[in-house]
């Protein structure tokens, strides 16, 4: 098969997941593919692929500043404000990293950014719930 096969299959099934997924599957969703687009520039960073590093920088880029721009800092308070605050560091620091081709800076950046992934993944299934009933309360007075 070919990688054009291959490619078209997997935008299909992420167009599906997507389509299915729960507020907290798709943050989840953004926090890996942040993860995995740094993992891919430091890749180009390596083989000094510039255009690729750039590309995938840009998207880890996109995807923390959407992360940032959805937090609720009314609702969230201290932590949105912290969490907004991280988010803004982290897009500083790979925009530093590709300015000076730093494989450390992007090492950071997902050093802060995995433990924030994998809490996501320990909220339990209750707790989800709850917040997914006060957000459809919150949308419904409105």
């Amino acid at each position: 098969m070919s990688l054009k096969g291959i490619n078209a299959y997997r935008k299909g099934n992420l167009k599906q997941d997507i389509a299915n997924a729960d507020p907290h599957k798709l943050t989840l969703m953004l926090l890996q593919g942040a993860l995995d687009r740094i993992a891919y520039a430091k890749g180009a960073m390596e083989r000094k692929e510039l255009v690729a590093k750039a590309d995938f920088i840009s998207k880890a880029n996109a995807i923390i500043m959407h992360l940032r721009d959805t937090l609720d800092l009314e609702v969230g308070g201290e932590v949105a404000e912290n969490m907004f605050a991280l988010y803004n560091y982290m897009i500083e620091r790979l925009n530093d990293a590709h300015f000076n081709n730093d494989l450390n800076m992007l090492d950071e950046v997902s050093s802060l950014l995995t433990p924030i992934r994998d809490a996501w993944v320990q909220i339990p299934e209750e707790a989800k719930q709850e917040a997914y009933e006060a957000q459809r309360q919150k949308r419904q007075a409105v």
